[in-house]
């Protein structure tokens, strides 16, 4: 068993049983995500990870605003701002080198105060997770240690694991047990929950290279090479880094696929092993698939365990992290008042169907990369309304959950908002509840907000705050009430409404 260097329990003489409000398993990046967030909060974290080091080969290579704007949250996007790259986007060609469609990515900060799009090396941002929970002495991590057995009580969960170092057992208590442990996830099958598979099952040879000089013919945007011979995607990575992903045939062995002579003959096109290094070459199966039940009881799952993507869209990693931002304020709170069956039930109703859309908006890019027949494809996939074939980024409401006040704008992500003073709005807001408010009409209310629960932020709105202002206003409302992790509760145009969101608060 190993601890995390520099995080609370580093004494292996400890006794590695005891109380806990919530055990994560997985220290991937959705659980060391998971815990950052819960770290503030004071309650009490156990985070249990297999491996006894981060896998130091990359896996995941994007991430977007709002998963930057999470990592804000935590107190870390400066950190991990210094050692990723803004990615210029995604084109589509077709056999002959034509492009199909193009889609590009703004290169300046968009509505959520970080770049739209975003490419990293997944054990730098591990790294840099897992320093961040040094800072909390009521996490703790314990890596080499095998989860084992998971017993839900009633009214908390009997967790057995064992330390590879050495075969001992180790038992703790938890209110609440969260999987992030991947899509062979221990604590899913504990759960029992089936699958919904969407019918995308592929395998893909995935090769990381490192250049060995700089070759900018290569392009900095990520091109989906379409075709039904043989697709592939080329990705630039940060510095020299750079990935293709190529279409397995039928009938070709995993084995022989990865062997180097292979791997340069199908890059031939591209670089030669006098232009780089090989970093990794892997065979990797991509599905389309939602777990049927995230919760149970007192056990949960997030990430990959609880929903899988084509990598076509790069959200694979995102749709977890958002699982943790929405999943840890709720169990923040029923640690702190007590179970609640509503609040828990949401996080999946929520978070599902936004997983979903990205998974079939990725499942119809890999019908287009996949196909021969491409203006077909192109034409079936993304027609636009006003005729125009193009891609255009999506922003799913969160499925059907906590609502309250005015409900038309309930589940949107909100932006992050510029306050007068220049602080970027969550810097002052944290990770809590935030009304923002028109400030004349709020004096107009008189004592109202004395006589509702508090809510953790006001931001009182005048005209100093123009940008705040248009919100309201492109809204058509008075308040705004947005959650912890920044979707829209609810609004309010008359005071029974914001009385509603008052009441929200939980």
């Amino acid at each position: 068993m190993q601890d995390v260097p520099g995080a609370a329990d580093v004494d292996s003489d400890k006794p590695k049983g005891g109380n806990f409000d919530v055990v994560i398993v997985g220290l991937g990046p959705v659980g060391a995500t998971l815990a950052n967030l819960l770290g503030p909060s004071g309650i009490s974290t156990l985070v249990l990870e297999r491996e006894d080091a981060v896998f130091a080969l990359p896996r995941a290579v994007h991430f977007d605003d709002e998963v930057m704007r999470v990592f804000q949250t935590i107190g870390l996007a400066g950190r991990i701002e210094k050692n990723i790259r803004v990615n210029k986007g995604m084109r589509f060609v077709d056999a002959q080198g034509q492009l199909l469609l193009d889609w590009p990515r703004p290169q300046r900060p968009g509505a959520q105060g970080w770049y739209p799009s975003y490419r990293f090396h997944q054990p730098d941002l591990e790294r840099e997770l897992r320093r961040g929970l040094t800072r909390f002495d009521n996490v703790v991590v314990r890596t080499g240690c095998e989860l084992t057995h998971v017993e839900d009580r009633g009214a908390n969960v009997m967790i057995q694991y064992k330390d590879l170092s050495n075969d001992q057992p180790c038992s703790v208590s938890a209110k609440y047990i969260v999987g992030c442990d991947g899509s062979r996830s221990a604590v899913r099958r504990i759960i029992d929950t089936t699958m919904h598979d969407y019918d995308f099952h592929e395998q893909w040879l995935v090769v990381d290279v490192l250049l060995k000089r700089p070759m900018p013919q290569l392009g900095d945007h990520t091109i989906q090479y379409c075709s039904a011979q043989r697709p592939a995607t080329y990705a630039r990575g940060p510095g020299m880094r750079r990935r293709w992903e190529i279409a397995v045939l039928d009938g070709e062995v995993p084995g022989e696929l990865v062997r180097p002579e292979n791997v340069w003959a199908l890059l031939e096109n591209w670089i030669t092993d006098a232009d780089a290094e090989l970093e990794r070459a892997a065979v990797y199966s991509f599905h389309s698939l939602i777990a049927k039940s995230w919760r149970k009881g007192r056990l949960l799952i997030a990430g990959d365990a609880a929903h899988q993507t084509p990598p076509f869209m790069g959200q694979g990693m995102c749709a977890g992290i958002r699982d943790a931002s929405n999943l840890a304020w709720k169990l923040v709170h029923c640690v702190a008042v007590g179970e609640n069956e509503n609040l828990l039930d949401s996080y999946q109703s929520e978070r599902a169907p936004h997983a979903k859309a990205y998974i079939k908006t990725a499942i119809r890019l890999g019908a287009l990369i996949n196909t021969s027949d491409t203006q077909d494809a192109l034409n079936v996939a993304f027609r636009q309304p006003d005729g125009t074939t193009r891609m255009s980024s999506i922003a799913p409401r969160l499925g059907p959950g906590l609502a309250a006040g005015a409900l038309s704008h309930v589940g949107l992500l909100a932006p992050q908002l510029r306050l007068a003073d220049g602080q970027l709005m969550d810097d002052v807001v944290a990770y809590a509840h935030c009304l923002i408010v028109n400030g004349s009409w709020w004096r107009q209310l008189g004592d109202l907000h004395e006589k509702s629960p508090a809510i953790e932020v006001f931001l009182l709105l005048d005209d100093d705050v123009p940008e705040a202002q248009r919100y309201l206003d492109d809204l058509g409302c008075k308040a705004v009430l947005i959650r912890p992790d920044r979707y829209i509760l609810g609004t309010a145009t008359k005071p029974e409404e914001l009385r509603a969101l008052f009441g929200a608060v939980l």
